[in-house]
């Protein structure tokens, strides 16, 4: 298979459509080879317009919802970034060679956590992330505040205890909602109790692990 052409095809077949113009963002998807993010056995699917499946009953999320996020997340040099939900750690490696300061990565899984650290340092881009063995649903707060805040599964609700730790100014991207029809929102914290909410898109993809309808925001 031609990774390269596949890699172009995407970008231009499957991210510009979706309204994706971010320069920095479409520099990253041409550099970044997804396909050695990727479980061997689906390899192949690296370009896709679909999820990957990974253990533990996760997936990778579909190209162009990942560079949905990247773009709302609105990356600036120096950012403090946490992510919840490690998984095959691609975006992760979006998110740290964005010219952020840091990236705190959660997993449940050690193996996440073993394999994530391979493919980070095979780029070069260890030293930009802590990867932590956590239940990331409620955040990591004894390192907060952060500048951005994804998640990489789906919520039913935001946990108001996450968005607490975002620094004024700061965005945070997740998939929050009901099977079968889900949102994309990005959440921006536009002062000490106050937080606005913009629904980006609608989608569907698989629960974090231990994301329950108790935890709930009101905006």
């Amino acid at each position: 298979m031609d990774y390269e052409q596949a890699r172009l095809n995407m970008i231009e077949g499957q991210i510009r459509p979706w309204d994706v113009s971010d320069p920095l963002v479409l520099e990253l998807l041409a550099s970044l080879r997804r396909e050695d993010f990727m479980p061997l056995e689906y390899r192949e699917l690296a370009y896709a317009d679909t999820s990957v499946p990974l253990a533990h009953g996760q997936c990778v999320l579909p190209p162009k919802l990942e560079a949905r996020m990247l773009q709302a997340l609105h990356l600036q040099e120096g950012d403090k970034v946490l992510e919840v939900g490690t998984g095959c750690a691609y975006f992760t490696a979006l998110l740290a060679a964005s010219g952020v300061q840091r990236v705190l990565s959660l997993d449940l899984f050690p193996e996440f956590r073993h394999t994530a650290t391979i493919n980070l340092d095979n780029l070069g881009l260890a030293r930009e992330v802590h990867l932590l063995v956590k239940d990331g649903l409620g955040g990591a707060p004894d390192d907060a505040p952060y500048d951005a805040i994804a998640l990489t599964g789906s919520v039913p609700a935001l946990d108001d205890a996450l968005l607490e730790q975002l620094r004024v100014g700061g965005r945070l991207c997740a998939v929050v909602g009901a099977d079968p029809v889900m949102e994309l929102l990005l959440v921006r914290r536009m002062a000490e109790w106050a937080w606005s909410r913009e629904s980006l898109l609608e989608t569907n993809v698989p629960r974090l692990i231990g994301a329950l309808e108790d935890h709930a925001f009101d905006l």
